[in-house]
């Protein structure tokens, strides 16, 4: 067992005992685990609860580590079962508040001056409370300007920490021990929530990610990103524009004026970030979209972003042509190049499954297809071919699918497809632009003639090497044993076949001499010539009939 485990014994034995409450003792049992002793006084969960249902809800109890990696787990269609990713997807991650006086100290020492030096008002009671930090309202003494602060929960990073370090433990165990589990990869799950994680404790970066979003969606109407103040903010403590409204899960959705419209900017934003600006956030629930008394959506909590490469965009976007033109061949294709294939795939099987799919969707018009669902399915059967998308492509996947499954929580008759396909457009033609060809072009010669430009200085290098004996040329075959024990079985054989003739041969010119002593009235020594060849030349057809290689 690690040494950062036994460091945190108290805190293994409470994982382990809410891990038996909820009915996963048997995987107790088959781990290095302290505190199996603690199986005996848990109590045992409803059974009429099914196991990803008490599997979320253990989550929920262990805290805010693994409610991450709950979440991070539900993006992973294409690895987990999709009755146990649609459960994930349920995790709630909003906790009672901190007490004040907590709070206070946690800004205090952030500052390294007393609260009333920045602020006149402070509220004490907070706005949200979350499991990493909680937001209050405040007024700067500098202008006067009404704020939201966001805190991180005292302690919070040593408690995260120390649970990374436990959930990396249990990952590991189970990745090696318990064998039906190894196809789920839980310790590349643990090593993405860490990174996650750590992002998101980091408030120094969602001020800056909040400021590039606020300058690509200043020009939309009817978006709004609050400002960060971040020459204000610290890793602990981000000071932004306090936003008056509601957030769209509050709201009564029956009683909006003008549903179709907030439906459709949201989305449009939503593709906008992740098809022309490769830069979006990746959680835009409800909970995280603020809604004004005009009805201007504001997009809060930017502690999660994803990105996309050009290329990357350029991948997708022949992803949702073949789609939308449900053409299967294309489709594979496009599978193929984003994905990292772990081994040769049945190419015509994986076609036919996405026909059945595409039809069993596209059937529908366009405009009522559901392209969350669609994709969700599509990934789903990834697993079964042992295909898997890069982790920023997922994120970006999840954000798309919320994105939808929000904007028609809002308006559920709206056309996902005529949204997107201005964007899809335009994203499509710049790939052709000549500007962009050129672009392209004068990079690609760049590189040559940089890499021409060093060709002299490695041949050089290359000559200095066998001048010196240093260069070794090593080959690697693989895949090659079969071969080579072939080719020694068929000189093995032949180079017996060449002896039992030669010495047939040698014994019946020695018989035709007459030498004395004689057996059976020929030469002795060329009937057991004769005698030899006969029982070496029965061995090798037995060999050859025993083998079966003939």
């Amino acid at each position: 067992m690690k040494f950062k485990t036994i460091a945190n014994l108290n805190r293994f034995k409470d994982i382990v005992f809410i891990l038996i409450k909820y009915g996963f003792g048997r995987m107790v049992e088959h781990l290095d685990f302290p505190g199996k002793s603690e199986a005996k006084k848990a109590s045992y969960p409803d059974r009429r609860l099914g196991f990803y249902e008490r599997f979320r809800m253990a989550l929920e109890d262990l805290g805010p580590t693994f409610i991450k990696f709950g979440q991070i787990m539900s993006l992973r269609s294409d690895l987990l079962p999709k009755e146990l990713v649609l459960e994930l997807r349920k995790l709630q991650d909003e906790v009672p508040p901190v007490e004040f006086g907590s709070i206070r100290k946690v800004i205090e020492e952030n500052l390294g001056h007393p609260m009333e030096d920045m602020f006149i008002l402070f509220e004490e009671k907070p706005l949200a409370a979350a499991s990493l930090s909680q937001v209050h309202r405040a007024v700067l003494k500098e202008g006067r300007q009404a704020v939201a602060v966001k805190v991180q929960r005292p302690k919070i990073q040593n408690k995260i920490e120390t649970d990374l370090n436990i959930l990396e433990t249990i990952a590991d165990q189970i990745h090696e021990r318990l064998a039906e589990y190894k196809i789920y990869d839980f310790p590349s799950l643990v090593r993405l929530t860490r990174r996650n994680i750590h992002r998101e404790l980091d408030f120094i970066r969602e001020a800056r990610y909040m400021t590039i979003a606020r300058a690509r969606m200043e020009n939309i109407e009817g978006v709004y990103i609050p400002k960060a103040y971040t020459e204000l903010s610290t890793p602990q403590m981000l000071i932004m524009e306090l936003i008056d409204g509601k957030k769209l899960k509050e709201l009564d959705l029956k009683n909006l004026e003008n549903p179709e419209p907030l439906a459709r900017r949201g989305l449009r934003v939503s593709i906008k970030q992740i098809l022309e600006d490769g830069f979006f956030h990746a959680d835009p629930h409800p909970g995280n979209l603020l809604i004004t008394e005009n009805e201007v959506m504001c997009i809060l909590d930017w502690g999660m972003v994803g990105r996309l490469s050009e290329g990357e965009r350029y991948d997708l976007i022949e992803f949702l042509y073949a789609i939308v033109d449900r053409d299967s061949n294309r489709l594979v294709d496009a599978l193929l190049v984003i994905a990292d294939a772990r081994e040769e795939v049945d190419r015509r099987r994986l076609e036919r499954d996405l026909m059945d799919i595409l039809d069993s969707y596209l059937s529908v018009p366009l405009k009522d297809l559901n392209l969350g669902a669609l994709i969700l399915e599509i990934t789903e059967l990834l697993r079964d071919y042992r295909l898997r998308l890069p982790p920023d492509l997922f994120i970006m996947l999840k954000a798309l699918i919320t994105a939808e499954g929000t904007a028609r929580l809002i308006y559920p008759e709206l056309d996902v497809i005529s949204q997107a396909e201005p964007f899809v457009r335009k994203v499509a033609s710049k790939r052709y632009k000549p500007k962009l060809l050129f672009k392209k072009l004068r990079i690609t010669f760049s590189r040559i003639l940089n890499y021409r430009g060093n060709i002299g200085k490695r041949f050089v290098q290359i000559v200095e090497k066998v001048d010196r004996g240093e260069l070794n040329i090593r080959f690697e075959h693989k895949n090659l044993g079969g071969l080579r024990n072939t080719l020694e079985n068929i000189s093995s054989r032949l180079t017996i076949g060449v002896i039992i003739a030669a010495m047939i041969i040698g014994s019946s010119m020695i018989i035709t001499t007459g030498v004395r002593p004689f057996l059976f009235g020929f030469p002795a020594i060329g009937m057991i010539g004769y005698i030899i060849s006969a029982i070496a030349g029965l061995w090798l057809i037995y060999n050859i009939i025993k083998t079966r290689r003939y």
